[in-house]
């Protein structure tokens, strides 16, 4: 089997493309929380990829669907309505920057997984 092509490498690559989205997310309500009206974004992947792979589990070639339902899942970036101050701005900056930071280190557990995988590979091809 391909290393780089496994689902297990694709699930780590999807991962850290949600969490940069959720990044850039979490930023974009930051630098907005003194808009009047602006409503938080939020970015959601785990609900629709868990009932995609459980539906996919049960068919016919799971491996294989599992793949497709990977590949094809997409990261949803909608607006959570929630009014927390008189000018309808529904932004915490507490909670966020408490997310920024909770998000970071997500980033960095996912790419010190994808850099051990591609460590283990680097010395698999060099013989060591």
């Amino acid at each position: 089997m391909d290393f780089l092509s496994s689902n297990s490498f694709l699930m780590l690559e999807k991962s850290l493309g949600y969490l940069w989205t959720k990044q850039a997310a979490i930023a974009d309500n930051i630098s907005n929380a003194e808009t009047p009206g602006y409503q938080e974004k939020v970015v959601t992947f785990e609900e629709s990829l868990k009932g995609r792979l459980l539906q996919a589990s049960k068919g016919a070639a799971p491996v294989k669907s599992m793949r497709q339902v990977l590949e094809g899942t997409p990261f949803s970036v909608t607006e959570q309505t929630v009014q927390t101050r008189m000018d309808d701005n529904g932004v915490n900056v507490t909670a966020q920057a408490a997310e920024a930071i909770r998000n970071a280190y997500q980033m960095r557990y996912v790419m010190s997984s994808i850099n051990t995988d591609l460590a283990i590979l680097n010395a698999a091809i060099k013989g060591q």
